[in-house]
């Protein structure tokens, strides 16, 4: 009995851990998106430069709270494209209501998440995004899972870009602990981590470690992310996310 107690102690404490990020942000009202999604603003956040005026290429990754109360343990994430010389760009993602499919279209690259202003994880400029464009269209094309989707532990939106970052060599960026879904790997169970210098195990999404020179060191738990990220300088909670005193994704020619 004293040893059923004890074992009881460390998993609802080991419980408590993981769900205070998302408990922390759901009882403080730090998250505040619009009532209904009809009403939510999808206008652009005003970051990518206008593509009119710039004619390098650009490759942007992109990250924002999820809607509604799943914005308290992770994010959306999506990558945008824009060829040397286009007037537009274009957005690849994973969205739908219900039914959820790979949608490559042209769009606003740095659009509100239904209210949730994004983030940029990544900006690459100039021949390197130029390189980059084509593969990036292929792998998007290739993913494996264009219609199926579960929120968790994946296939997901972030399993979607995941795959993609790791399909493209040379388009390193690593991904947030609280995409949930980035380390669906499928069928696999080991693979590289979407920063280009580490490698993974995952066991469905479920439960993993991951090490990387720029993710650092994250440990998965029923999809809920934690760890240390020595190139930052950073900690990463579940839901919270990371908290780092510098960027570990460095943004090569950032400028056209």
């Amino acid at each position: 009995m004293k040893r059923f107690l004890k074992y009881s102690g460390w998993f609802l404490g080991g419980l408590l851990f993981l769900l205070s990020g998302p408990l922390l942000l759901a009882t403080s009202g730090s998250l505040q998106g619009a009532e209904s999604w009809h009403t939510a603003t999808r206008e652009s956040a005003g970051i990518a430069p206008p593509p009119d005026t710039t004619e390098a290429a650009i490759v942007q990754v992109y990250g924002a709270r999820a809607w509604s109360w799943r914005g308290y343990f992770a994010v959306h994430t999506w990558i945008a494209t824009k060829e040397k010389g286009a007037g537009h760009y274009r957005v690849h993602e994973v969205t739908g209501w219900r039914h959820y499919v790979v949608n490559s279209r042209p769009g606003e690259p740095d659009r509100h998440w239904y209210g949730a202003k994004p983030e940029l994880y990544a900006d690459i400029r100039g021949e390197h995004a130029e390189r980059l464009i084509p593969r990036i269209y292929k792998a998007v094309e290739s993913y494996p899972y264009p219609t199926e989707y579960d929120a968790w532990p994946g296939p997901n939106s972030n399993t979607f870009v995941a795959w993609v970052i790791r399909e493209v060599p040379g388009l390193d960026v690593a991904l947030p602990n609280h995409a949930i879904g980035k380390d669906y790997l499928g069928d696999q169970i080991v693979a590289e981590v979407p920063g280009g210098a580490g490698y993974q195990v995952s066991f469905g999404g479920y439960f993993g470690l991951l090490a990387g020179v720029r993710e650092g060191l994250e440990l998965n738990v029923l999809g809920l992310s934690f760890g240390v990220n020595p190139l930052a300088l950073g900690i990463k909670l579940p839901g919270i996310g990371e908290l780092a005193l510098r960027n570990a994704n460095p943004m090569p020619d950032a400028t056209p």
